[in-house]
């Protein structure tokens, strides 16, 4: 049997379920998911492996920032993520909005997408261009046009109206996107679906209770580090994970929102998230959270670097 391997970057604006169609494909949460702009931060992997009687497949997905104007430096770094997330892949998938809030047409195509449409040129890359949220739409027509709108920009590989959240469509464009594998090694083992390492992933999880839980600029100007990652038994003999992380704000005023009154806040913060790290691992997790201030440090390249952002 053959091996094929693909490297499909995942590229897109901000909010368009690129990172839930990763976690749908691959049947496991690479990414955090929440309705807030650039949840995503860095550039992530999720694998998935297809087999059939002629060939054993496996497709590395790359998960980028949504494409945005940076406001700061943590955003020029994610920009960058998502631009070098271009390099040495044997396809993309931009995946736009088929249902979005402004009145769409062929003059008014967000400048994100034609920014990068421009990259997808000058690079001359396969791409599939995925049309997303389509369970959103009252008006069905409205899809010809979005089609037809950006196929004058693009010489796409193929074209998929699909819904992330429903699952339609799913199963068609993962075929196309199959045919852009090339006969090689694969990377990864087959019980391996990311390349986050357990600790990036278990801070990923209690920042995305935080994107669900808070409102305006609070969220955004958060980041968690993990002190402290183990396992031991308990008294029972059952394991059980051990983390004590440290959630990272902009201001002392944002801390006391936070925590809450009396705590309440963070204490929904941990319960939420010991959940998920419980589901994930499938044990039991004693999760502690501590707050800390680090005055603007998204515009701090040093605290950037040291919390793996860069």
């Amino acid at each position: 049997m053959k091996t094929k391997t693909a490297f499909i970057a995942v590229i897109g604006r901000a909010n368009v379920g690129k990172s839930s169609f990763i976690n749908r494909v691959v049947g496991n949460k690479v990414a955090i998911v929440s309705d807030k702009p650039q949840t995503t931060r860095t550039r992530i992997m999720g694998v998935k492996n297809f087999e059939d009687d002629k060939s054993d497949t496996q497709i590395v997905f790359i998960d980028t920032p949504g494409f945005h104007k940076p406001k700061n430096v943590l955003g020029e770094q994610m920009v960058k993520a998502t631009e070098n997330g271009l390099f040495d892949v044997d396809g993309v998938l931009l995946m736009v909005d088929a249902a979005p809030e402004f009145k769409f047409s062929k003059d008014n195509i967000p400048p994100a997408e034609t920014e990068l449409i421009k990259a997808l040129k000058k690079r001359n890359l396969k791409c599939i261009l995925a049309l997303n949220k389509i369970d959103k739409l009252q008006d069905k027509s409205s899809l010809l046009e979005m089609i037809a709108a950006y196929s004058e920009l693009y010489n796409f590989s193929a074209i998929h109206p699909i819904s992330v959240s429903t699952g339609n469509g799913i199963e068609e464009i993962s075929k196309d996107l199959i045919s852009f594998a090339k006969e090689g090694p694969h990377y990864f083992p087959k019980d391996v679906y990311s390349d986050q390492p357990d600790k990036v992933m278990v801070a990923e999880l209690i920042r995305e209770k935080i994107l669900r839980l808070y409102e305006k600029e609070i969220p955004h100007g958060t980041a968690v580090e993990i002190e402290r990652f183990y396992e031991r038994d308990t008294k029972e003999g059952e394991p059980i994970l051990m983390v004590e992380a440290v959630v990272y704000c902009e201001k002392e005023s944002h801390k006391g929102i936070i925590i809450g009154k009396g705590g309440a806040a963070l204490k929904k913060v941990g319960t939420l998230a010991r959940k998920d790290i419980e589901k994930f691992f499938g044990m039991k997790v004693s999760l502690k959270l501590w707050i800390k201030v680090k005055e603007d440090w998204r515009n701090r390249k040093g605290i950037i670097h040291s919390l793996g952002l860069d």
